[in-house]
């Protein structure tokens, strides 16, 4: 028999799926992550180090000022949240924005509005970064000023936390530790919801995905058009439609302000929206309402 790596699980559950028993016999629990890292990027004329390297034009400067990068962001929340929020609205779906505490400390209109409509928020970091390889005291600053800036801006207090790509080895202690979180969705390794051991406790874990992520319009391009987004989005719902009617799974589907809210983009949003409401069988829902769907079907046996 071969060891197990010390923090890893290649089995998870298996052949033996849990009934998800999702609210309205549902076959796939939908979750539209909307990103709000506007501000929180690594940028030299906010003081940071250098700037940071993922965005839509090639070129990278990181020993000046980049206006080029500076305005890109900008547009995500001076254009792009709106043509987003209002294509979310028409079609009545409610979404977690996954919002770093320093763009909600410079943005705080976005907290306020976001959840006047419905929608959850929840904590991405301090700033848009990794926390692989931070120190403790560093970490737990960062999860504190989070939620504090969150809390400050929507008089909601934060369940959920996602890392930017890779947290650290005290990220989920940290959290637990910090009290009032139900969830992180630092794995991208299932289709459906599942606990972890951490500190002789059960931490809930909702998977995220990369795939179904609007940031493939960056960097590898396998996104090029709105349509590129949709089918393949679609795709995945289809898929996970039909595995659903024997057991029920969750899809992720990521979505930033300055990629998706773009113009010719936007309309990949929609069809995926129209889709799956023609398509039927979804519960669209916050990340919270899922957290707390699972967390009672786990309590209740």
């Amino acid at each position: 028999m071969t060891d197990m790596p010390a923090g890893r699980d290649f089995i998870g559950y298996g052949a033996s799926l849990p009934d998800a028993n999702w609210p309205g016999k549902a076959r796939v629990a939908v979750s539209f992550v909307l990103n709000i890292e506007e501000g929180a990027e690594l940028s030299i004329r906010d003081g940071d180090e250098r700037n940071e390297g993922v965005y839509e034009a090639v070129e990278e400067i990181h020993d000046a000022v980049d206006p080029c990068q500076d305005s890109h962001y900008e547009y995500g929340t001076r254009a792009g949240y709106w043509r987003i929020i209002e294509t979310l609205s028409a079609a009545g779906v409610a979404v977690t924005l996954n919002a770093c505490g320093r763009a909600i400390e410079r943005s705080p209109w976005i907290a306020r509005d976001a959840v006047e409509r419905g929608h959850e928020i929840s904590c991405h970091g301090w700033r848009w970064e990794r926390h692989a390889g931070m120190d403790e005291a560093t970490e737990r600053k960062a999860i504190v000023r989070t939620v504090l800036a969150i809390r400050a801006a929507s008089g909601v207090t934060p369940v959920g936390w996602h890392t930017r790509s890779a947290s650290s080895a005290n990220t989920r202690r940290l959290l637990i530790e910090h009290g009032g979180f139900l969830y992180d969705s630092d794995a991208y390794c299932d289709d459906l919801p599942f606990f972890v051991p951490v500190g002789g406790k059960r931490h809930l874990v909702l998977p995220y995905s990369f795939d179904t992520n609007d940031m493939n319009f960056f960097g590898n391009q396998r996104f090029v058009s709105g349509r590129d987004f949709a089918d393949y989005v679609i795709a995945a719902y289809d898929r996970l439609w039909q595995e659903g009617a024997d057991r029920p799974r969750m899809m992720s589907i990521g979505l930033h302000l300055r990629v998706i809210g773009r113009p010719a983009r936007i309309g990949g949003l929609e069809t995926i929206l129209a889709h799956i409401r023609q398509r039927g069988g979804a519960w669209v829902a916050r990340r919270d309402e899922i957290a707390r769907h699972w967390l009672a079907l786990d309590k209740a046996g």
